[in-house]
């Protein structure tokens, strides 16, 4: 099997800037800037109905209902992840961070007066498979992105989520050489540096430079750090 370089390029970021590049390693690492799993679950009051379309799919898939999520384990590991995330009659006008469900393959949005919602809020979803929103909002990444979009009893139904990277070949080609198109969520494609290739478009090849493109951060970040704390135990002995 083909080795992945862990720096990607996602689908519209051809280029980006060392200090982007910083900055999305610290918000990635950092879990304060993304729900975590049981955070999403509790988003909402309630637990998830038998009757409904989660509740129905979690039963049918030996799942565990925990507040709004279903959960199971895949027996590859022990740890549970989230299968599916009911947020249905949840009085949400923005959805913005889902981050915490990106492994469910169905999420349930409807009867709710959403007013905005970014495709870019299901990056990473590759697992997504069915999803019943309001009928006034579209499909995450158009119905391009999908194998069916059915607009019934006041509900838009996306079902089948479709890999960018077989869209007749053209999405593909937007992966520079030395690359693997990867999908990454309704609409989104990611292009993974293979074998021993890095950096911008994959040009460079040999072993990833860690310490050369990280150590001036850790570094950084320890030096603050000292600094930090040495303030504040200067202003703790004059008070």
């Amino acid at each position: 099997m083909t080795s992945v370089e862990s720096m990607k390029m996602k689908a519209g970021f051809s280029q980006l800037k060392p200090e982007v590049v910083i900055l999305l390693f610290i918000l990635y690492f950092h879990p304060s800037y993304q729900l975590t799993e049981q955070q999403v679950c509790n988003r909402c009051n309630g637990t998830v109905q038998n009757g409904t379309a989660v509740g129905q799919f979690c039963n049918e898939t030996a799942g565990r209902i925990d507040g709004r999520c279903c959960w199971r384990n895949d027996n590859t590991s022990d740890h549970e992840h989230i299968i599916g995330l009911d947020l249905s009659n949840c009085s949400l006008t923005w959805v913005e961070d889902l981050s915490g469900a990106s492994t469910a393959l169905m999420i349930d949005l409807s009867l709710n007066p959403i007013v905005k919602m970014t495709n870019s809020v299901f990056l990473g979803f590759t697992e997504l498979n069915y999803m019943i929103l309001p009928q006034s909002i579209t499909c995450p990444g158009g119905k391009s992105s999908w194998e069916k979009v059915v607009v019934q009893k006041g509900n838009c139904l996306c079902e089948g989520q479709k890999n960018m990277c077989n869209q007749t070949g053209q999405l593909s080609l937007n992966c520079p050489e030395n690359s693997i198109c990867a999908p990454y969520g309704p609409g989104f494609f990611e292009c993974n540096c293979a074998g021993n290739h890095h950096g911008y478009k994959c040009l460079r090849e040999g072993k990833f430079p860690v310490f050369q493109v990280f150590g001036p951060l850790w570094a950084s970040t320890v030096l603050m750090s000292i600094l930090l704390w040495v303030t504040q135990r200067h202003k703790a002995k004059s008070v």
